[in-house]
């Protein structure tokens, strides 16, 4: 129902619009470029969702060669059964007989249990290699807030020639700062979306370790805000 699942469509229009705001306020900086990736691979959510087709035919197919071998299997033994009946074996033959139906029903368990599981090992390992890119997305993020320190603004502070020059003054820093955490969350919401498009555990696992990064990394830009005015201040006294 509305306003209980997440939008993808919402989400990647959100993106979008701060890509746009990112790019006009920092057009010389790559900012905006990362931005536009996270545009790229949000925008995909529903493009990727829609190779669910894919995973269903292939289901309806893996069903189909199962009632097939379940099909071939019963027949195996009934003629088995039946050749056995129709003359007098032997004790001998009856273990044979026993022996070749448990294989039999042993290849065709495997074969049953392969067909089954195929489809979701095969979108499991789809959505994991999404997941995967944005994981590394986040750490791209991180890295571009890493040299904006609040600490350039201190009275104090006395750069060395190994220092990074970031050319941004206090509010514009802060800007940059609040535009990586918002871009954090993005990446986060954009991988709440596929927990909303599968139950399975390793991915479920996966989704809540990239929350878990991406809010220890917005955790640490909200440290870099929370110093800004004060040092802010200081360096205009």
């Amino acid at each position: 129902m509305a306003y209980e699942r997440l939008d993808a469509d919402a989400v990647a229009a959100t993106a979008q619009r701060l890509a746009v705001r990112i790019k006009a306020r920092f057009p010389d900086r790559n900012l905006g470029e990362v931005a536009e990736r996270v545009v790229v691979v949000t925008s995909e959510v529903e493009r990727t969702s829609a190779r669910s087709t894919l995973m269903r035919v292939l289901r309806v197919v893996g069903l189909v060669l199962i009632v097939v071998l379940v099909a071939a299997a019963v027949a195996s033994l009934a003629a088995l059964l039946l050749e056995l009946f129709g003359q007098a074996g032997s004790t001998l033959g009856w273990l044979q007989a026993v022996e070749t139906s448990v294989n039999d029903l042993v290849f065709a368990g495997v074969a049953i249990a392969f067909l089954w599981l195929l489809p979701a090992r095969v979108e499991r390992a789809r959505i994991l290699g999404e997941l995967h890119r944005l994981r590394s997305l986040a750490h791209v993020i991180d890295m571009h807030q890493l040299t904006k320190d609040p600490e350039r603004f201190d009275v104090d502070y006395a750069p060395t020639h190994q220092s990074v020059k970031v050319g941004l003054n206090s509010h514009q820093m802060a800007s940059y700062l609040e535009y990586c955490s918002e871009l954090l969350s993005l990446v986060a919401k954009t991988a709440a979306l596929y927990a909303e498009r599968t139950t399975d555990g390793a991915v479920l696992a996966t989704i809540s370790d990239i929350e878990n990064l991406t809010t220890g990394m917005s955790r640490k830009i909200w440290q870099k805000l929370a110093l800004l005015p004060r040092r802010a201040a200081a360096a205009a006294e």
